[in-house]
């Protein structure tokens, strides 16, 4: 059984944003601002439905799905494309692939402890943030 990953989860570290955000397509200056932020994480997780929001002082970012139904996402506040994605459980992982414009786009995450891990990938690269669980 997977576990339940209901939470409120603090920013602790990240790697490679940089780079996971040039093969996006994003411009240098948005860039540089969020890899300036420290996102917070929410996830409410009941049974095949989940809420993951993801929060900036920026602006929040809300993804509402039902595991294993594909859904159009509407990525315009990250970087302008929409794609077909699927959240499914992979073992102890949620993974996510959004389908659209850039190969290889998608994300997973995992418990390690009390640490919500996730890595992003687009294209050739890989982005890995870790968060502590607070409540």
């Amino acid at each position: 059984m997977p576990p339940n990953l209901t939470g409120y989860y603090r920013f602790v570290s990240q790697e490679n944003m940089d780079n996971y955000l040039r093969a996006l397509d994003i411009n240098v200056v948005l860039r540089k601002l969020v890899c300036l932020l420290k996102p917070d994480k929410e996830i409410i997780h009941t049974g095949d439905h989940m809420v993951i929001r993801t929060i900036t002082s920026l602006r929040d970012y809300v993804m509402d799905f039902d595991l294993g139904v594909q859904f159009e996402e509407d990525l315009g506040p990250v970087d302008g494309r929409k794609c077909q994605t699927t959240v499914s459980w992979e073992g102890d992982q949620l993974v996510c692939e959004q389908l659209g414009e850039k190969r290889n786009r998608g994300w997973r995450h995992w418990l390690e402890g009390d640490q919500l891990h996730l890595r992003m990938t687009a294209e050739d690269e890989v982005c890995i943030q870790v968060f502590q669980k607070v409540k």
